[in-house]
């Protein structure tokens, strides 16, 4: 038997994707009674996650992904894979990062476009957190979106007062390879420190303590406030009580995304098979 080599694999995900994607279109035809005149909702998840830290983007953004079929662009671990890969874009933002700079707008942007266009998992939506901060980074997105007619769809916002996430953040376990966060106390792995999917040692943050919170939110607070607002006028904000446990927080997203009558009965086919 021939080896099985990471060619095969990007392959095979590739024909996965799309066989989901069409499983899902044919779920909605059942769901929608057979009208495929309306815009799918796959079609329609484009979307960006806004909250403070342990808010739960990270527990959230991941069930998205799966039940959409679409990507999940965390913008700081995209730039520290462009950096690792050693892009154009990663180079330049290697060299303004070394001299102690902040990536400018642009490169941030250009890095989602690049990701938009050459990453499979973002054909059928995408999923932004992280970015944008500010008011100039949201016109500037907006921007490149509408030229690349992939406008965005929702702008969700979790919302938890400051006093319930020193709890969350201090407990909060990480699994670095894909981002999935787990709970020691709400949200717990199912075997003591290891990722449910891969069995990959979690790790907790270094910044994930009371101090480094209460600074972290101030500057969240400043920064997101005009950005929650510039949405609410766009029309596409949505608030979600992020304090609820994650299974409700779930199905207030699924109602924001007008699915929340709906249940995949196929599930994720990557997880299945241990691609995912």
């Amino acid at each position: 038997m021939a080896p099985i080599t990471e060619q095969h694999v990007d392959s095979l995900k590739d024909h996965i994707h799309k066989l989901e994607s069409r499983i899902y279109e044919l779920e909605q035809r059942l769901v929608g009674g057979g009208n495929t005149s309306k815009e799918s909702k796959t079609d329609a998840m484009r979307l960006i996650l806004i909250g403070p830290p342990g808010a739960g983007k990270g527990t959230q953004a991941p069930r998205i992904k799966e039940k959409y079929c679409v990507c999940h662009l965390a913008t700081g671990d995209m730039l520290r894979a462009q950096v690792a890969k050693k892009t154009p874009l990663g180079r330049e933002a290697k060299k303004i990062m070394d001299q102690g700079g902040l990536v400018s707008d642009d490169i941030m942007i250009n890095m989602i476009k690049n990701e938009l266009e050459t990453n499979r998992e973002c054909a059928n939506g995408f999923i932004l957190d992280g970015f944008p901060r500010t008011v100039t980074q949201a016109e500037g997105l907006d921007s490149m979106l509408q030229a690349e007619n992939k406008p965005l769809k929702h702008a969700v916002e979790l919302q938890i007062d400051d006093g319930l996430l020193v709890s969350r953040i201090t407990g909060r376990l990480v699994h670095p390879a894909s981002g999935r966060s787990y709970h020691k106390v709400f949200n717990p792995p199912k075997e003591h420190m290891k990722d449910d999917v891969t069995g990959e040692p979690l790790i907790q943050r270094s910044d994930d303590n009371a101090d480094t919170l209460k600074k972290r939110l101030g500057t969240y607070h400043q920064q997101t406030t005009p950005v929650v607002g510039y949405y609410k006028t766009k029309g596409i904000w949505s608030g979600i009580d992020a304090s609820q446990d994650p299974n409700h927080v779930w199905k207030s997203l699924l109602g924001v995304f007008g699915d929340s009558k709906s249940s995949s009965t196929s599930g994720s086919i990557l997880s299945k098979i241990g691609l995912r």
